[in-house]
């Protein structure tokens, strides 16, 4: 058992914490008790200027370089550079206008995207721990990256290991190493022992010297992966990487095609010939669809950032979106972390007096307690002048913590321990204390139990809790968080099952859900009774919504039995035993004022503490998603007709009807512009699954009849003014029907209509209209309805494409229902 006074190595003897610094070229000195004072200011000093410094930040975002990188040195930018250099040599600047708008789109994503990385960073510094690091015998949080080589920093429950370092000090130092080995259990640290940096405390507290920093440590490789501004794992970016994949497969025999036709079949003239062909294959590239959803992720991070979310990793807002289960911690989520003792309750005789006196000393024992001992220790002031011989800091796994004294009353016949913990764990089940227990749980009251184990010498053996004796119960009230209930709320009406897994009473956090109104918070269920399978698991998890005493293995467990059965799950907490749990959710969620260790694994941070602030998330998610499959019809849509005009022109062997300018023209009419606003408006559909698939049973029949209707009228064109030589007229009547074909897909998207896409989609007309009827812009576009005959000929033809596309929608809708 740890010492206060001496620090065991595990082997008998006591030894100075600091002969462990003889390595580093110094031996530390000893401050009271064998506490290490650390550095001095001139030791800081000269290791900074030797460059021993942890000088890896920590970063929140790409960097500013990375971000022009990432916008401008595209595979599809340097396509479409190339082809527009080639305009640029052979046509008017007219045809070369979709250059403009790949500079203008690139620009928009890096303004955007800084805009984003200024929010991240300011927030990732607000949300930043702050070791704990001893110099001049002082300790003081400081910045991650101003640990220097030989620095001790002091380790507390839930504390993060920012650097690897040697173990100097350790009181009942439990260390949880999963992240690095994928060992769950925690590990008992003596001094001697090394620590890496990606490890956490779980119980007990201590210090170690750094003994690598920078980029030396483990936490230089986690470092080179905190660029948050990635989509990694997104199934939006999966999915439009594929389709662009297969797009730029079709590109190379279809440019191969129109050339060969257009020189060979047509005899055109060069130049002409190549602005057709680079005409006809720009459309067939998506690429604004891959920028609009950067943009819409990064003004997605900006919105949650003024709410004070921290989005780790951009996926997240997409996961949280597609989320089915929420499971949720009670202590710090559902309710405050701070509570009120409100009852003691003396048993078995005991004098109140003596254990109000106990308990004052067990709260002085503990250096670092938790919420249910700050309380306590409010209450019940230290005033014994007891000395604690040994003290057992309180653990998720034991559920318990205990102190022996020197200086007890009641002691002259030995020692005597006292634990403080659980009820029901530390008595047996058939105790009639547990039965007066269990009315004090139903009234959603935290219950500690103060038991006496007499002779107890080693208060972490495991079968202390035998022959242990009530002395006390302490009733605590729990603050219930005011904004709870209405996300709880929230949830349910979202068809989000939420899930209450506490390591609490299960009856008394069935009646904190119960409160606050959680649907079948009256199905509480004691995790310890739950079955080991995983399916079973998962059945008993589909039946009930509350669950108590439950492990942080089980969290895990829990977890992982929601996923086997199809669910994405998303964990809540805030506390160190809820950190295996975050880390295998799909989506983890961490309070800003939890240990650095959620903080660390979690994908959202509420820095704020505010649990309010998740439908805010999964409204932003949904917004991103469901406008995005709304656009990215659209976008797929010119795809597909731009790849079926092509063909079509090298099978019947007839003049590509459209320049660069035309197709550019429609392009920011019907798509261009109105996905931009589209993408950024109200959107609460909830996420589907498969994004390709869903998108292409839209876009594959719209992109067909675009393509047939327009192709029809431009043969009938080509018939009409036979001899003529007007490709221009040819050219007007099936950009004519193109757009309205086009202008009726968004008319379809653009439902259900509020004003503003109302006013959107009436602009883009009145603007093609516009071209149409303005002398300088017909001649700048090359394009002039002639006659009578062919335009409204063309708008028949439109109208028809109009019917069809809301059959095909409809049958759609109708096969595959939301």
């Amino acid at each position: 058992m740890t010492q206060r006074a001496k620090i065991d190595t595990g082997d008998g003897e006591p030894r100075d914490p600091v002969d462990t610094g003889a390595r580093l070229g110094r031996r530390e000195p000893p401050g009271p008790a064998g506490r290490a004072t650390g550095l001095t200011a001139a030791e800081v000093a000269e290791r900074v200027a030797r460059g021993e410094v942890n000088d890896i930040p920590v970063r929140s975002s790409r960097s500013t370089g990375e971000i022009v990188r990432a916008n401008v040195f595209t595979r599809f930018n340097a396509l479409i550079g190339v082809l527009w250099a080639i305009v640029l040599v052979v046509a008017p600047i007219q045809d070369s206008l979709f250059g403009f708008v790949i500079i203008a789109n690139t620009g928009i994503g890096i303004i955007q995207e800084l805009r984003a990385k200024k929010t991240l960073d300011g927030l990732a510094v607000i949300g930043e721990a702050k070791p704990v690091v001893r110099r001049d015998g002082v300790a003081a949080g400081i910045s991650t990256s101003g640990i220097v080589l030989g620095d001790i920093v002091e380790l507390g429950p839930g504390a993060k290991v920012v650097v690897d370092g040697e173990i100097v000090e350790a009181d009942s130092l439990e260390v949880d190493e999963s992240l690095l080995t994928g060992e769950a259990d925690p590990v008992l640290k003596h001094p001697g022992d090394t620590v890496m940096s990606g490890s956490f405390v779980v119980s007990g507290g201590g210090a170690f010297r750094a003994t690598k920093v920078g980029r030396e440590a483990y936490a230089a490789q986690l470092a080179e992966e905190a660029s948050r501004f990635t989509l990694v794992q997104s199934e939006l970016r999966t999915g439009i990487s594929t389709i662009l994949k297969y797009v730029t497969w079709m590109m190379i025999p279809t440019a191969i095609g129109l050339i060969i036709s257009l020189l060979v079949a047509e005899k055109r003239e060069f130049k002409d010939s190549v602005a057709r062909t680079i005409g006809g294959i720009v459309p067939m590239i998506p690429e604004g669809l891959v920028l609009l959803t950067s943009v819409a992720f990064a003004i997605g991070v900006i919105r949650l950032g003024r709410k004070q979310c921290l989005v780790q990793e951009l996926p997240a807002i997409e996961g949280l979106a597609r989320v089915d289960v929420v499971c949720l911690d009670k202590t710090g989520t559902l309710t405050e972390g701070g509570m009120d003792v409100t009852e003691l309750r003396p048993l078995n005789g005991s004098d109140e007096a003596y254990v109000r006196t106990v308990l004052g000393a067990i709260g002085a024992s503990d250096p670092r307690p938790n919420a249910s001992l700050k309380a306590i220790i409010d209450a019940y002031p230290d005033e014994s002048g007891w000395h604690a011989t040994a003290a057992l800091p309180f653990s998720s796994a034991r559920k318990y913590s205990g102190a022996t004294f020197e200086g007890d009353p009641e002691g002259g016949g030995g020692p005597i321990g006292w634990l403080l913990g659980a009820p029901d764990i530390l008595l047996p089940a058939d105790d009639p204390t547990l039965t007066e227990i269990d009315s004090l749980n139903e009234q959603g009251l935290r219950v500690l139990l103060l038991a006496r184990v007499e002779g107890a010498a080693a208060l972490d053996a495991p079968d202390v809790t035998d022959g242990a004796r009530a002395t006390a119960l302490v009733v605590l009230e729990q603050r219930l968080r005011p904004d709870a209930a209405e996300t709880l709320t929230y949830f349910a009406d979202q068809d989000v099952q939420a899930k209450v897994i506490s390591g609490d009473n299960a009856v008394s956090v069935g009646a904190v859900a119960a409160q606050l109104g959680l649907p079948g918070a009256d199905r509480t269920v004691d995790a310890r009774l739950l079955p080991g399978d995983r399916n079973e698991m998962a059945d008993a998890l589909e039946s009930a919504s509350v669950f108590g005493r439950v492990s942080p293995q089980q969290k895990r467990e829990m977890v992982g039995a929601l996923q086997s059965h199809g669910h994405t799950v998303a964990m809540t907490g805030d506390g160190v035993n809820d950190v295996l749990a975050l880390k295998d959710a799909d989506i983890g969620v961490a309070m800003g004022s939890g240990s650095e260790a959620t903080r660390a694994v979690a994908q959202i941070v509420l820095l704020n503490n505010s649990f309010s602030t998740l439908p805010s998330v999964v409204a932003e998610g949904r917004r991103v998603i469901g406008n995005i499959t709304r656009v990215a019809t659209l976008f797929l849509t010119k795809t597909v007709y731009s790849v079926l005009l092509a063909i079509l022109v090298v099978c019947t062997q007839v003049e590509y009807p459209f320049l660069p300018r035309h197709l550019t023209l429609i392009s920011t009419l019907t798509i261009g512009v109105p996905a931009f606003f589209l993408a950024l408006a109200p959107n609460k559909e909830r996420a589907q699954p498969n994004f390709v698939r869903r998108v292409m049973r839209y876009s594959v029949p719209s992109g067909v009849i675009a393509s047939a209707t327009t192709f029809t009228t431009y043969l009938l064109a080509r018939s009409h003014y036979s001899g003529s030589g007007s490709l221009s007229a040819e050219t007007s009547a099936a950009t004519l029907t193109l757009f309205l074909v086009s202008m009726w897909v968004l008319v379809i998207i653009a439902r259900p209509y509020t004003w503003w896409r109302v006013v959107l989609v009436l602009a883009m007309g009145f603007l093609f209209l516009l071209v149409l009827a303005v002398p300088w812009l017909q001649d700048f576009f090359a394009l002039k309805l002639v006659g009578t005959t062919l335009p409204w000929t063309a708008v028949a033809i439109a109208s028809v494409g109009a019917v069809l596309l809301e059959v095909a929608w409809r049958l759609v809708d109708r096969k595959y229902p939301a």
